[in-house]
C-alpha cells in the first residue's frame, strides 16, 4: 500500500511512522519550509500517551518533557489567588502525564521516523483526484504522485479538506477566542516560573507563563473576540489585548517578538458529519480539532493516526478500514469537543462571579473526593481505545491491495 500524508505536523508524523512500521510505502507533504519551532506547552495524557507508548515514542517524549508542580492564578501584583497541584491531576490518570512544548513533542515523532518514509518539506498540493482505485496527487511543482490512500493531517485550516469535503466555514465552530503563544530570554521571570503554570488571575483575557529549560520564558494568550478574523500585525494585537494586565505581563509584551515568530490563531473546533469520501481520509485537526479548551489535541491527534493505521493493517479493504476507523474515534472526539465547550467559562471567566467561583472551586478541590472530580471534569471520560487495539493485534505488516 501506498499512502500520502498531507502534514508533517502530530498527526502526520505519528501515521506516518506507524504506518512505516507496518510495512506501507509512504510520502509526507509539509508546505513548510522546515519544522516549526512556534506552539506552546501542552499536558499529554489520554489516549496519545498509550499510542506514543506503543510506538516506541514514549521515551523520548519523557527525556524532552518538562516537570511542572502547580498550575497557579496570580494577580496583578504577582500575589497567588488560587492554584491547582500537578499532582493531584496526575493521579487522575494513573501519572500517565507528561507537559511538553508543542515542538519538542513534533521532535520526538520525527526522530522515530525511518529513512524509508520520503519526507518532503515546502511542498503543497493543487489538485486530487479522488477515484474508487486509489488517488492521483498534483503538487505545485507540476509533479504528481499516485497512490492508494490520500491522508489530510494538515490541521485545523486544512487543504485537503478544502479540496475534498468543501469551504472551511461549512465545518469550523469558533469558540469566541483567540490564542498566542512565543517566548523569549529572561532570568528574573524565569525565575518566578520555573516549574509552574502561571496565569493572570482576569476576566476576558488570560496570560499563562512558564519556564523551559534554556532559562528562556514561554508566553501563552487567549482573549475573547466575537471576531473570528486574525490581525494582521500578531504582536500590535496581543499588545493591545493585554496591555493593561499586571505582574510580568508588561515585560512579557516588550519582549514580544517579531509577527513571523509568534504563533496566533482562534480558538475553533471541527465538526464534520464524515471523515472519509472515497480514498481520502482526515485525522487530527483537520477532521476534528477539539480546540485548546480541551487540552487533548495533540493526544487525539496521535491517537487517530494509530488507529488509522492499525485498522488499514486489518482490514480486508481499504474502505472496510476507513469504515472502522471513524466508528471507533468519534465517540472518544465527540466527548473530548464536549468537555472543551463546556469549559469556557472555567478557563476564561467572563465575569467577576465566574472568576470568584473558579477560585472557589479550586480551593475546594485540595479536599478528598472533590479534587477527583475536579480532575476528572478536566480530562474527561477515559478511554481504552488503545490498550484494546493492542490486545487484539495479530497482524505484522499492512497488506498491499
Amino acid at each position: 500500500m501506498k499512502v500520502v500524508i498531507c502534514g508533517a505536523g502530530i498527526a502526520g508524523l505519528a501515521l506516518a511512522q506507524r504506518l512505516d512500521s507496518l510495512g506501507a510505502e509512504v510520502v509526507v507533504l509539509e508546505k513548510a519550509p522546515g519544522p516549526r519551532t512556534q506552539g506552546y506547552m501542552i499536558d499529554f495524557f489520554g489516549p496519545g500517551y498509550d499510542a506514543a507508548e506503543a510506538m516506541g515514542v514514549l521515551p523520548r517524549i519523557r527525556e524532552l518533557g518538562y516537570q511542572i508542580d502547580e498550575l497557579t492564578y496570580r494577580d496583578d501584583h504577582g500575589r497567588r489567588r488560587s492554584r491547582l497541584r500537578f499532582a493531584q491531576f496526575a493521579k487522575i490518570v494513573n501519572g500517565r502525564l507528561i507537559s511538553i512544548m508543542r515542538p519538542d513533542l513534533e521532535r520526538a515523532l520525527r526522530e522515530h521516523i525511518s529513512d524509508r518514509v520520503d519526507v518532503r518539506h515546502a511542498t503543497t498540493l493543487t489538485r486530487i483526484d479522488n477515484r474508487a482505485e486509489g488517488v492521483a496527487v498534483t503538487l505545485a511543482d507540476g509533479g504528481t504522485i499516485e497512490a492508494d490512500l490520500l491522508v489530510g493531517a494538515d490541521g485545523i485550516h486544512s487543504t485537503v479538506r478544502g479540496h475534498v469535503f468543501g469551504p472551511e466555514r461549512e465545518f469550523l465552530r469558533y469558540l469566541g477566542f483567540h490564542t498566542a503563544a512565543y517566548s523569549f530570554d529572561d532570568a528574573d521571570i524565569h525565575a518566578q516560573v520555573v516549574r509552574q503554570f502561571c496565569l493572570t488571575d482576569t476576566v476576558n483575557r488570560q496570560m499563562g507563563l512558564y519556564g523551559l529549560r534554556d532559562r528562556r520564558v514561554a508566553v501563552f494568550t487567549v482573549h475573547r473576540t466575537p471576531d473570528p478574523t486574525l490581525p494582521a500585525d500578531p504582536r500590535a494585537a496581543i499588545r493591545r489585548e493585554y496591555g493593561a494586565l499586571g505582574w510580568v505581563a508588561p515585560c512579557a509584551l516588550a519582549a514580544c517578538p517579531p509577527p513571523e515568530q509568534v504563533y496566533y490563531d482562534q480558538v475553533a473546533q471541527i465538526d464534520m458529519p464524515v471523515w472519509r469520501r472515497g480514498r481520502v481520509v482526515l485525522v487530527g485537526d483537520a477532521a476534528y480539532a477539539v480546540s485548546l479548551l480541551a487540552g487533548q489535541g495533540a493526544s487525539l491527534g496521535i491517537t487517530g493516526a494509530y488507529v488509522l493505521a492499525e485498522h488499514l493493517s486489518r482490514a480486508d479493504t481499504i474502505d472496510i478500514a476507513l469504515e472502522r476507523y471513524e466508528q471507533a474515534l468519534r465517540p472518544v472526539v465527540t466527548d473530548k469537543q464536549q468537555v472543551a465547550r463546556n469549559g469556557t467559562s472555567w478557563f476564561i471567566p467572563a465575569g467577576t462571579r465566574q472568576l470568584h467561583l473558579r477560585r472557589a472551586a479550586l480551593k475546594l478541590a485540595r479536599l478528598p473526593v472533590i479534587d477527583r472530580y475536579v480532575a476528572g471534569a478536566l480530562a474527561g471520560k477515559s478511554t481504552a481505545i488503545i490498550t484494546n487495539l493492542r490486545a487484539t493485534s495479530a497482524v505484522a505488516g499492512v497488506s498491499r491491495r
